[in-house]
């Protein structure tokens, strides 16, 4: 047998400094949150709940490219799209089926105007799977929400692009 070993089970070595070290924990300050209170931090490149933006003067930015529904992985993107008497397109119809979304990104990556981005937000729990199917008004309606926050994260985010 090991005489080290046999001085460490004697005297408790190993049970007094594990005392000591829980002793010194206590007096720390916590490391926990009161959640519902108190919020956490978030990361500038989060990817949470889903929003159209608009340009300042109150128009979609979307273009009906369909880059976003073309690069999602899981399909979960649906739009419909018109001409404009100009010759611009815009959408007629922008369907999110956040059941079928798996928050990669891609579609955040992919628009050429950030018109689709997925924002701050985490907290949008519901109680029927209906109110998970996002169409173009509660997506706008998000954007409208959150702008102030989507255009700081886009100016962080624009360095790594």
């Amino acid at each position: 047998m090991n005489f080290g070993r046999f001085l460490k089970t004697i005297f408790l070595t190993e049970f007094i400094l594990a005392i000591a070290k829980a002793i010194k924990e206590i007096f720390k300050s916590k490391k926990t949150i009161n959640y519902p209170f108190e919020k956490g931090s978030i990361s500038p490149r989060f990817r949470g709940e889903h929003a159209l933006r608009r340009y300042p003067d109150g128009e979609e930015r979307c273009i009906a490219c369909k880059l976003c529904e073309a690069v999602c992985p899981a399909q979960a993107i649906t739009i419909e799209s018109e001409e404009r008497k100009d010759g611009s397109r815009k959408t007629t119809r922008y369907d999110i089926d956040m059941l079928k979304c798996i928050y990669c990104g891609l579609c955040q990556e992919s628009c050429p105007v950030d018109a689709i981005v997925q924002g701050p937000n985490f907290e949008f729990a519901t109680e029927t799977r209906e109110e998970l199917y996002y169409n173009k008004e509660k997506l706008l309606d998000n954007g409208d929400r959150w702008e102030s926050v989507l255009a700081k994260n886009i100016k962080t985010d624009k360095i790594y692009k």
